[in-house]
């Protein structure tokens, strides 16, 4: 029977405002780049699974600062080579750093609250796990979730990222449950779906942007609304 529901943050419950296709856009433009939506999806795709396979092996939280440009750099060439645009290291470090100066903010996604609104009447235990470099508790106020959250742990406080045992540990700590009694939910195979599975935590792929319509590593769902009917099935 499961008891606890973990959420990831970024592709789970939140994105950028303006999109990942906006900001680029607008900072590519600067250097005569053009892009296009379903490009940058595809860049995304491939540089997101980039970072989670990087931060397990070395976080990108922990390297100093010449090694977080390099990157950076390496992740913004992903995201073109996407569009089939082929940058160098240094004009990719250009093209990141105007990046980084184009207005966002992470919000939510429309179908967050209801889908939790209907695990808390469940009597669901719900938690968020991230690999933000933030308090947790502050995240979940700044993303509006406190009021829905248990609890929130992130790898600036347990210094551990996703897919590493420790901080899925935490969440279990927290939750006061057992591995087979918790669900994981996440978009990043690595971080979120192996991560979870490697301590005996039941993986839920959420696939917002279909990277992975033929995955059979753990239930596959395109919307949270698709997941207290999931549930049943345990």
């Amino acid at each position: 029977m499961i008891k606890a529901v973990f959420f990831d943050l970024y592709g789970t419950l939140a994105g950028f405002q303006p999109s990942r296709f906006e900001i680029q856009s607008e900072a590519c433009a600067t250097f005569g780049i053009s892009v296009t939506p379903d490009g940058i999806l595809r860049g995304y795709a491939t540089a997101d699974a980039y970072m989670a396979e990087q931060n397990a092996v070395m976080p990108v939280r922990t390297r100093d600062r010449q090694g977080q440009r390099e990157f950076f750099a390496e992740y913004e060439k992903q995201v073109l080579n996407g569009c089939g645009v082929e940058v160098s290291t240094d004009q990719a470090m250009e093209i990141w750093r105007r990046i980084r100066q184009v207005p966002y903010q992470m919000e939510r996604f429309d179908d967050v609250l209801p889908t939790m609104d209907i695990l808390k009447q469940q009597g669901l235990t719900l938690g968020l796990v991230s690999n933000m470099n933030q308090n947790g508790d502050e995240l979940a106020e700044t993303m509006g979730l406190t009021a829905y959250l248990d609890f929130a742990v992130t790898s600036a406080e347990i210094g551990s990222e996703k897919p590493h045992a420790p901080i899925f540990l935490a969440a279990l700590d927290k939750a006061g449950t057992q591995p087979t009694e918790s669900i994981h939910v996440g978009d990043q195979i690595t971080s979120d779906i192996n991560g979870a599975a490697n301590v005996g935590i039941n993986p839920v792929l959420v696939d917002r942007d279909g990277n992975h319509p033929g995955t059979t590593l753990c239930p596959r769902i395109e919307t949270l609304m698709e997941l207290p009917a999931l549930l049943s099935a345990y």
